[in-house]
């Protein structure tokens, strides 16, 4: 009779050997550890991990089988699962000693840009998603996809618009400003004569015009900006500077706050609001003309060239890695 020795040296028993480790079935020596922290070498991290990729496969390849019961298929549904989160954990390994990194955390998303259901936590594989309570389950979530997706669509049209939406551009348009000066003044007029006939007073007397306010503020020629904008001179024999003199700034003040040439309330440009923002900095000295402008809003171009970019950035980060 042979002894062990001579019998592990036999061809039947390295094909018997070879077969086990390809079914996963290795001996008690060779059995894959419990605790996949406890493996510090590389190499076996990746054999373990191809080992369990090739369980995997092959019990995806079972539960697809139409023969098999509702309890079986829900016990290889658990057994492909607790092999997903093995799998995740040999990968970690393998990145903790230096080894390649297999995970990938880039979300699957589909032509909305949404995320595809099912690919993180729980799956279910095969015949798995036509079992009882299942089936219902993915139903719902579609019909609740459905009815989100024509929300969505319903106040897409109301989305990315640009300044004109929000009426930013509504003071730039000359027959929209001359319509609401002429109905400001049929209101004045109309409460000029419900006032009059309150107090009794005669009907020929005449309406008085509405005041309006001037499109450039007199605060800038009652209050000019500091004198940090201002020229300065070489210091004088006392040691002081002499600034620009003051009737050379209110020319200039004046200058600045000349009415338009329709005398009416003009568009407001931008002269008017740096002349408003140096006027308003005059007050608050911690903040600058700069400051106080109003914000610059981009066009409907410059946002799609953003979203764009956006986009190009993520296709690349998916295909290419970081």
């Amino acid at each position: 009779m042979a002894r062990n020795e001579e019998k592990a040296q036999s061809m039947l028993y390295r094909f018997r050997e070879a077969q086990a480790a390809e079914l996963g079935l290795g001996t008690r020596g060779d059995r894959r550890p419990r605790m996949a922290s406890a493996c510090k070498s590389l190499r076996e991290c990746e054999r373990w991990r191809g080992e369990i990729l090739r369980e995997i496969s092959r019990k995806v390849s079972k539960i697809q089988d139409a023969g098999l019961t509702d309890y079986e298929v829900r016990d290889l549904n658990d057994d492909i699962n607790r092999l997903m989160r093995e799998k995740r954990h040999w990968e970690n390994q393998i990145i903790a000693l230096g080894g390649a990194n297999y995970r990938r955390n880039v979300a699957m998303l589909d032509d909305d840009g949404k995320e595809v259901p099912g690919t993180k936590g729980y799956k279910y594989f095969g015949r798995a998603k036509e079992l009882p309570g299942v089936k219902e389950l993915f139903q719902s979530r579609a019909k609740d996809e459905d009815e989100e997706n024509q929300a969505k669509s319903f106040y897409k049209k109301f989305t990315s618009q640009g300044p004109a939406y929000f009426g930013d551009l509504d003071e730039q348009d000359e027959a929209l400003l001359t319509y609401e000066r002429q109905a400001e003044e049929k209101e004045w007029e109309d409460a000029y004569h419900r006032l009059r006939n309150s107090l009794g007073q005669p009907e020929d007397d005449p309406i008085p015009k509405m005041p309006r306010r001037e499109p450039h503020s007199t605060l800038d020629a009652a209050h000019p900006p500091p004198s940090t904008d201002a020229k300065r001179k070489a210091p004088n024999e006392d040691g002081d500077e002499d600034t620009e003199m003051p009737d050379e700034a209110n020319k200039r003040t004046k200058n600045d706050a000349a009415p338009s040439s329709n005398g009416t309330v003009a568009v407001v440009d931008s002269d008017v609001m740096a002349n408003s923002a140096r006027a308003a900095a005059a007050f608050i000295p911690f903040l600058s003309p700069e400051d106080l402008l109003p914000p610059k809003l981009p066009t409907r171009d410059e946002m799609e060239g953003v979203l764009l970019g956006l986009r190009k950035k993520a296709l690349v980060e998916e295909y290419f890695g970081e």
